[in-house]
């Protein structure tokens, strides 16, 4: 279509991304979108209710927040006549909602929209066995003392043992594969050593503690205030020390005693939560607004879910086809670090020749992603994945990252567990 309007990214902001530490964190996803979007909406010289469109991603929704986009939206008084809802699409979440936004925007549907991710999985569940929910199901179903007395006598230890929900939902329901095992399956394919994943993460938190060393973060992320007064002014878990003397002496997490996959290069357990403004050419001129950068496509792939993290590598690169772009063409990369050797299995599967023409249906090897444009201040290993955040929080930086090194042209991506892949071309204007 001839007719279609661009869809311009105007401002962003995240929280800090706040590691989780056994316990609930001091901020409900909600807490967290409404900390991100506070302080993005008051700098706007639009009120918070003349958006069109609340559109949030979240995966893990809690039950006192039940559609946590409109809860999101009254609390930063967007208006009652504001439509809001949340959007899941697992790690691509956050992404899910700027695309869904740029769509209406396209299309003619909406002018304005605020788009985000939001997740706090510190506040992730703990869920009853199976087993224990059938006999409490039971006991309320037991009538009289003697039928309940009966019920009691079936009790066992276990069903006072919560299996933590997190942990479900990390695996993938149609291969009973976690997602740290779809890695070593990628390693495994792709030769991909613990050395070189030891090393990926290690150059992540290098990354990640230099960018805030130099500020180039201020622009991103805003301080957030929880209840107790404590102020959460930057990412927590960054190592900025990490070596690899120390990331050799973890042991694999998922297949031991030889998997490639540890604690120490896979993405932190994380809190947080980002915000992107999305306005049309019509918007912009009616409010004032000042574009800092164009999406120009989007595009979503599936495959089998084992393999989970080449999603990247199959959305990039038909987007780029049908943009009829190159490798070249692409100044800047942010591929979400859900973990080290996955981010290095894509980079490899991008210069298999054998790999890009049977899968991918090139006629050669798409070639090398350097390092020096890809993640260029860390990611999810040294920054946190929040899953419902993630995928919004890699468009956001990827606007502020070619901005500062003066960039053109950028996609952000990321794999979906589920055997997905999402993917976003942005253009500086």
């Amino acid at each position: 279509m001839t007719d279609r309007r661009p869809v311009y990214v105007i401002d962003g902001a995240r929280t800090p991304f706040l590691k989780a530490r056994g316990g609930p964190g001091p901020f409900t996803p909600v807490d967290l979108a409404v900390q991100a979007g506070r302080p993005l909406l008051t700098r706007q010289p639009v009120a918070p209710d003349a958006y069109d469109l609340v559109i949030l991603g979240c995966v893990n929704v809690i039950a006192d927040e039940m559609n946590p986009a409109r809860v999101a939206a009254l609390r930063l008084g967007m208006g009652e006549d504001t439509v809001a809802f949340t959007v899941q699409i697992n790690c691509g979440s956050g992404m899910q909602s700027i695309d869904t936004a740029y769509r209406y925007i396209r299309e003619g549907s909406a002018d304005l929209v605020l788009a985000g991710g939001t997740e706090a999985l510190s506040h992730s569940p703990l869920v009853l066995r199976q087993e224990a929910v059938e006999w409490y199901a039971g006991l309320a179903r037991a009538k009289g003392p003697l039928a309940r007395t009966s019920m009691l006598a079936d009790i066992k230890p276990d069903f006072f043992k919560p299996v933590i929900g997190l942990e479900r939902g990390l695996t993938d329901p149609i291969t009973d594969l976690n997602m740290g095992q779809t890695a070593e399956i990628l390693a495994h394919r792709f030769g991909i050593s613990r050395e070189a994943a030891d090393r990926y993460a290690m150059e992540s938190h290098h990354r990640l503690a230099r960018a805030q060393q130099e500020g180039w973060l201020d622009g991103e992320v805003e301080p957030a205030f929880d209840r107790d007064g404590n102020v959460h002014e930057k990412d927590d878990g960054v190592r900025p020390d990490s070596d690899m003397e120390s990331l050799a002496k973890l042991k694999p997490a998922f297949e031991k005693p030889y998997g490639k996959v540890t604690p120490g290069n896979s993405s932190q357990i994380t809190d947080g939560a980002s915000w992107l403004i999305l306005a049309s050419e019509e918007a912009v001129d009616r409010h004032g607004l000042d574009p800092l950068a164009v999406i120009r496509d989007s595009e979503w792939s599936a495959l089998d879910p084992s393999v989970m993290g080449l999603g990247p590598v199959l959305c990039s690169t038909e987007m780029i086809k049908r943009n009829g772009m190159t490798r070249e063409s692409v100044d800047l990369w942010e591929i979400n670090e859900a973990f080290a050797a996955q981010v290095l299995a894509c980079l490899a599967a991008w210069e298999d020749e054998t790999f890009c023409t049977e899968v991918l249906g090139l006629t050669d090897a798409f070639g090398p992603v350097g390092r020096d444009i890809l993640n260029v201040d860390g990611g999810a290993v040294s920054l946190g994945h929040p899953v419902g955040t993630s995928g919004n929080r890699i468009v956001l930086h990827l606007v502020h990252a070619m901005a500062r090194l003066g960039k053109k042209c950028g996609i952000a991506t990321e794999c979906i567990g589920g055997g997905q892949g999402g993917a976003m071309l942005v253009e500086m204007v």
